[in-house]
């Protein structure tokens, strides 16, 4: 089911704060509210599949092997003798690689 309460509360906002036009308001509010519950104003989310240096059509098997390499590769514990910049970097990325596997299985899952 699409969204529809981002509609309604600009078409109620625009009405209440625009008094003297309220007909102008609402329906201000509601074009706002439309472009929120399509995702108009979405911050730009990197694809999780190019983390993973993968193609969207890759299978679980393939998505699992990358992501075990890939963390591995940049697991904080295995970098634990290198320089403290070094490992803030590895941490930021092993953070993302967790994020954009999270992400391709909550995708899948729902799928």
């Amino acid at each position: 089911m699409k969204r529809w309460y981002g509609k309604l509360l600009g078409l109620l906002a625009g009405a209440a704060l625009l008094r003297f036009n309220p007909l102008l308001g609402a329906l201000i509010g509601l074009l706002i509210g439309h472009a929120f519950d399509t995702d108009w104003f979405k911050l730009r989310r990197d694809n999780p599949y190019a983390v993973l240096g993968l193609s969207a059509d890759a299978s679980d098997a393939e998505v699992d092997q990358a992501y075990r390499r890939l963390i591995s590769q940049y697991h904080p514990d295995r970098l634990s003798n290198v320089a403290l910049d070094l490992r803030k970097q590895a941490e930021a990325k092993a953070r993302e690689i967790n994020g954009a596997y999270d992400r391709i299985k909550a995708q899948r899952k729902r799928s």
